[in-house]
């Protein structure tokens, strides 16, 4: 039974992978990353100064 339930998986992964082909998707992970940043920004960290001046 766990050998039909692997083959399932690789059944499901493999028709992924054929549909991401199918659609021209770009495996690139340079390219992942520059359309991810085209859609989302992180604001910039801003670090909290200490209170009560410098501790040395």
């Amino acid at each position: 039974m766990c050998m039909a339930q692997s083959d399932h998986e690789s059944s499901q992964a493999d028709k992924f992978r054929d549909l991401a082909r199918e659609l021209e998707c770009d495996e690139d992970e340079a390219a992942f990353k520059a359309a991810v940043k085209k859609i989302a920004q992180t604001p910039p960290q801003h670090r909290e100064k200490p209170k009560g001046g410098d501790p040395q």
